[in-house]
């Protein structure tokens, strides 16, 4: 499984990290959800039906000077010299090192491409823990390199003072801000960018934060946000990606410094927090959560590898 792992990747690093416009490609992270579920043996065959959609890889332009990096954010146009960027910073520091030091930069973007950046990255941390191959140590610069290539921010700056608050609790502030018939025009990324035309927004992102324990907070908001999944019936696949990010931050905060951990989960809030405010358009009914008992596992991750959706199989 490992082979068809690694075999996996250089196919995908023969392709751009979108597909159409602004569409994240999800082969490195379906492929990669597919190993951990032990179902490796599927991993190829998916690949083929899926790299249909995906365009050819881009070329780089220029060297990103190191100390200038901070004027490359946000550019797309530039995510193959910010993959190889990320190249150089693995080899000369360490994979591990490189998450250390880059997590917290790019904390406050972890909205970027509805989290896809972030969500990209932490597949590839998960993957290179179980082995530290060349070609997942390059898939972390792919996810990395995206991420910053990216780069989008939403309203709100942080005061110091963690509000040490669960989601659970801070959703009670958590206004919507569209009524039932309100019809999303655009990608998710593209939606939330609108926030800044709402100034109400701002002070989300001092709603909730962990005081002391990530781990718990973390927890606390993917169970809120799997209820906002299973009440929404108009866009479900939004409410995925609230339970995905803050589940793929927990593969990355090992490596983090505990404020940077911290840090991160806030800004993880901020974009679900984002998520619901924009596209939640009737109240959630908070719905019992099914025991993990209910279900057989097994044929759920069956079930979802032969359904074939990317987002499926991540979310399994």
């Amino acid at each position: 499984m490992r082979d068809g792992m690694d075999a996996a990747l250089e196919i995908v690093h023969r392709t751009g990290p979108e597909y159409g416009p602004g569409a994240s490609n999800h082969a490195p992270m379906a492929v990669e959800a597919m190993l951990a579920m032990g179902r490796g043996d599927g991993i190829i065959s998916w690949l083929e039906w899926y790299r249909a959609e995906l365009e050819e890889a881009p070329r780089g332009v220029a060297t990103i000077p190191p100390e200038n990096w901070r004027d490359y954010l946000g550019k797309s146009d530039r995510v193959a010299d910010w993959v190889s960027f990320f190249d150089r910073e693995i080899a000369e520091c360490g994979w591990q090192q490189t998450i250390a030091t880059w997590g917290p930069r790019l904390a406050p973007a972890i909205v970027s491409r509805a989290a896809h950046g972030l969500i990209r990255t932490a597949h590839a941390v998960r993957s290179l823990s179980l082995a530290d191959t060349a070609v997942r140590r390059h898939e972390l610069s792919e996810g990395l390199g995206y991420w910053a290539s990216t780069w989008q921010t939403l309203p709100g700056n942080l005061v110091s003072e963690v509000p040490g608050r669960l989601a659970s609790e801070a959703i009670e502030d958590l206004h919507r801000l569209h009524e039932p018939g309100f019809v999303n025009q655009g990608l998710i990324w593209q939606s939330l960018n609108r926030l800044h035309e709402e100034p109400s927004f701002a002070h989300v992102v001092n709603l909730a934060g962990p005081a002391h324990d990530v781990s718990a907070f973390l927890s606390n908001l993917t169970e809120t946000a799997a209820r906002w999944f299973l009440s929404d019936r108009t866009v479900p696949v939004v409410f995925v990606h609230t339970v995905t990010a803050p589940s793929c931050l927990r593969f990355i905060c090992p490596y983090l410094k505990p404020e940077d951990a911290v840090l991160a989960a806030r800004y993880a809030w901020q974009t679900c927090a984002a998520m619901y405010a924009w596209f939640a358009l009737e109240l959630p009914q908070v719905p019992k959560l099914p025991d993990a008992n209910e279900f057989d596992l097994d044929e759920l991750k069956d079930r979802a590898v032969h359904a074939a959706g990317p987002h499926s199989i991540k979310f399994v």
